[in-house]
Formats: C-alpha cells, structure tokens, sequence
C-alpha cells in the first residue's frame, strides 16, 4: 500500500469515515520526492531514534522507519488509531504515542531506546501549531542531533530571516539563538491532500554546542525578546512594558545596553539582545 498516493488516502478516508480536520491542520503528502527528501535531508540511518511529530496516516512514518532504528510518533488526533493499526501493520519498530507534544517530554523518550546512538525529529507540522512547536523544541533542549519539520514556507523564510531585518521575529531569534538552520526542500501547495492555500518548506535545525551569544540568565533572555516582539509596531520602550518593569527601569536597562528605546525589536541584533537581557538580569529584583 502506498501511503501517499491519492488513492489510498480516498480508501482510508472512505473505509474509516476519515474527515479532514481543518482545526488539526491536516493535509497529506501526496509527493514521494518530498517525503523522501525530508528523509535524506534529516540523514536518518538504523543507528537513529526518530521521534515524529504528527504522523497523520503514517505516510513519513513508513519511510523514515525504513531507514531508521526505530520511530516514536506523537499524534493528537485518537481518531487516527485504526487508520495507523492498518497503515503502519508490518512494522516493527514503529510506537505511536497518542498525546500532545506539547505536553510530551521527549528528551524522556530517548532514554527508551539507549541501544540506539542516534536522535533525531522530524515532523510535517500543521500550519497553526508550527511556532509553539518548534518553541517548544528549542527551549526544551531536547538533546536532538537534528530537527528536520515541513511547515508554511512564510514560517520557514521568518525563521530563517537574520536577526536585525524585516521579517525577524520572536521565533527568529529564539531559534538561531540555539540552532544553525539549514534549507532543505521548497514543497508547494500541489504536494497535499487536501491542498492547502499556501507553499511549505522544510527546514534542519541543528542545535548548536553553544548558543550563538552567551546571556547570564537563558529564561530571562528569552522573556525579553518575546516581549520585545510582542507589540511589533511599537517602540521597545513600550513593548518592553510586558515584563511588569517600570517606564523608569526600563529606560535604564536600554541606556545600560546601549540600545535606543525608540527603536523596535525587529532592528535588534542577537548580540543587541543578549545586552539588553543581561541589563535586565542586573536589575532584577
């Protein structure tokens, strides 16, 4: 049975009862290139655990169990259970886990499977969830060799934008903070079922062995430059209000760290920030 061709996923739609969810985000890879791109990209070998975010009817699952050791997928969605009992029947060394990943510890299910040398994850994330997830990822310090995830490529070209330009965000910075990004794949809107609005791609994150910056307080680093882009359009004076400091505080902490206050955090670099964190970390009471 081939997973991601649209007939069979007219099968199990028609067999199960299957609807789409458009509150899950769910939309199918119909193209085997991609499927076997985000494979190659993600270097997956026999000496990996792979843990999957979202593995719908087990399209990517089936192939990234190929070629690893063994794979851990999360699903949400209970409605899923017979279609994967039937989908994923011959393998082995595939474990769905029903829950929320991001309510799942998985640097925890590594330690299932110390026989195997390698970790990595890799996920065709809905659109809605994409910058939780991968937020949670990053800050979980999850102890990942890699994340290789597919997501809407206006979320992959934020991401990817360096810190100080235009389309930098909260995200942006968060994710170079502790990653070295890699592009993988352009996958377009024709590569689903059902077919989204928008294009994707996929993108390798690889955790870095040391953040790009040092900061003295990590949480604090990350509190800061959440709230700086959290009223992107305003000053970061103002934005900055979030944290709970005072107008006075803040506008010592921007003068400690050289950094304007009329300014807006999408001019910030990652240096530029790790400053202003550390100004606020001396003030903190």
């Amino acid at each position: 049975m081939k997973l991601y061709e649209p007939q069979t996923i007219r099968y199990i739609k028609n067999k199960y009862g299957f609807r789409f969810s458009k509150s899950l985000g769910q939309n199918f890879l119909t193209d085997v290139s991609v499927i076997n791109g985000i494979v190659s990209g993600a270097e997956i070998t026999k000496s990996d655990l792979v843990v999957e975010i979202g593995p719908g009817i087990g399209v990517l699952t089936t192939a990234c169990a190929d070629a690893a050791g063994y794979v851990m997928s999360i699903e949400i969605d209970r409605e899923l259970e017979p279609v994967l009992a039937e989908t994923l029947t011959g393998y082995e060394n595939i474990e769905i886990i029903f829950g929320d990943a991001l309510k799942t510890d998985i640097s925890a299910l590594r330690a299932e499977h110390p026989e195997l040398t390698g970790f990595k994850i890799v996920g065709n994330l809905p659109y809605y969830i994409t910058t939780p997830i991968l937020t949670h990822l990053v800050e979980a310090d999850t102890g990942a060799d890699s994340i290789t995830i597919m997501m809407q490529k206006e979320v992959a070209d934020r991401i990817s934008a360096p810190a100080g330009s235009r389309d930098c965000g909260a995200i942006s910075i968060c994710v170079q903070y502790r990653c070295e990004i890699e592009r993988v794949l352009e996958v377009g809107k024709e590569a689903f079922m059902p077919q989204p609005k928008v294009d994707s791609a996929v993108l390798k994150l690889i955790p870095r062995k040391e953040p790009a910056v040092k900061v003295k307080d990590e949480k604090l680093f990350f509190e800061i430059v959440k709230a700086g882009f959290s009223q992107r359009r305003k000053t970061l004076r103002n934005s900055l209000k979030t944290t709970g400091r005072s107008r006075e505080d803040i506008d010592r902490f921007l003068e400690a760290a050289g950094i304007e206050g009329e300014r807006r955090a999408e001019t910030l670099t990652l240096e530029e920030f790790a400053a202003l964190a550390d100004a606020f970390c001396g003030g903190k009471a």
